[in-house]
């Protein structure tokens, strides 16, 4: 990995669940497409396609797809989450469940029903010791949608999605799953989950950038979202300029109304042929002997661990916090330290990836140690 990522040397970087580094082929690819639109202008626009296309069939991978067909690019999870949410055909005094502890995204597009006369019923995880269990205890008969992310953002609890999903199915309980914060990390399978709708932008554990993001509809479902973004690329024949009549796409391309972000578009395939050549089990084997040694040092420094300590019940994110010193004022000693982390979920945010050197995680909690005068 070394040839592949180059941080610098005195940067812990430590915030994958906020932005990811870049590995080399990404950067390589996005200064070859700048160069050649410098020198060529659009001449190798059809060849441009043909890498958009190939990052649709690694996100199809990616989440064990049936198809790239089944691959829409938004252009981040909010923008992938309200084609959802103001798509489906609500009814007044319908609900949705979700918690209380999202990530705005995933509260604000459910928020946003509220005048079409949806509730969004939210599970306080800090009540919570069976967070599936409660999930669905809060469903009822008019019950539409239970909503998470299979990764919790500030505390990194992980979600059993097969336990959510096959609830849904049971009752016809539609099943969205925000799954920023675990693809790229660990492997997905949508087929377990039973989803019918995953959402993920590239920037986080995909190692991409920002501007582009994965939005499955599960096929049988597409017809059922009302279009509300209208444009030359979302129709079945989009290089027909000339034609007068049109219908939406019957592929997921029908939620992509406009020209589409192939700089992004070539960072991020690149970046997810970086994972497919590890391999997702060998990346999640190898980040899970990070985060765990990551919670050893955490233990022999006597620090309370906020995130779970079952390793089912996480991913990346390990958030702690130090007795006695409060967090903010930590995490801006940190990262004046070139510390780069995150301040979430009451306490301190790490997230390292397959990648990261372990001495970099040593010398990021020496640091800590520096800072409390130990």
């Amino acid at each position: 990995m070394r040839s592949e990522f180059h941080l610098d040397p005195d940067l812990c970087h430590l915030n994958h669940a906020a932005v990811g580094p870049w590995p080399r082929r990404a950067a390589e690819a996005v200064a070859r497409f700048a160069e050649e639109n410098f020198h060529q202008g659009s001449l190798a626009y059809p060849r441009w396609l043909d890498t958009e296309q190939r990052l649709r069939e690694r996100l199809a991978r990616l989440i064990a797809a049936d198809s790239p067909d089944d691959i829409a690019l938004a252009k981040n999870t909010s923008e992938a989450l309200s084609v959802i949410a103001h798509g489906l055909p609500w009814q007044d005094g319908d609900n949705l469940v979700g918690i209380a502890q999202e990530f705005p995204s995933n509260r604000i597009v459910w928020e946003s029903l509220a005048d079409r006369g949806v509730t969004w019923r939210a599970l306080d995880l800090e009540r919570s010791s069976d967070p599936e269990a409660d999930l669905m205890a809060l469903c009822d008969r008019r019950t539409r949608m239970i909503a998470v992310s299979w990764v919790q953002y500030g505390r990194g609890l992980r979600l059993d999605l097969e336990r959510i999903g096959t609830f849904c199915r049971a009752r016809d309980i539609l099943f969205c799953v925000d799954a920023i914060q675990g693809l790229g990390a660990l492997p997905f399978d949508l087929t377990s989950s039973q989803a019918d709708f995953v959402v993920a932008d590239g920037h986080k554990w995909m190692l991409g950038p920002e501007g582009v993001a994965l939005l499955y509809v599960r096929p049988e479902r597409r017809a059922s979202l009302t279009l509300r973004q209208f444009g030359w690329r979302m129709v079945e024949h989009p290089g027909d300029f000339e034609r007068l009549d049109w219908t939406p796409a019957a592929d997921a391309r029908r939620f992509e109304c406009g020209s589409p972000n192939l700089l992004g578009i070539h960072a991020l395939e690149a970046s997810l042929s970086l994972l497919e050549e590890v391999g997702l089990e060998r990346v999640w084997s190898l980040l899970q002997a990070r985060t765990e040694y990551l919670i050893a040092l955490i233990d022999q420094r006597g620090f309370e661990l906020l995130t779970p300590r079952e390793p089912d019940r996480r991913a990346g994110i390990v958030t702690f916090c130090v007795p006695g010193v409060p967090a903010d004022r930590l995490y801006r000693d940190l990262m004046q330290r070139r510390v780069l982390c995150a301040q979430r979920g009451g306490g301190l945010r790490f997230s390292p990836h397959f990648h990261t050197p372990l001495d970099v995680i040593e010398r990021a909690m020496t640091i800590v140690d520096d800072l409390l005068g130990v």
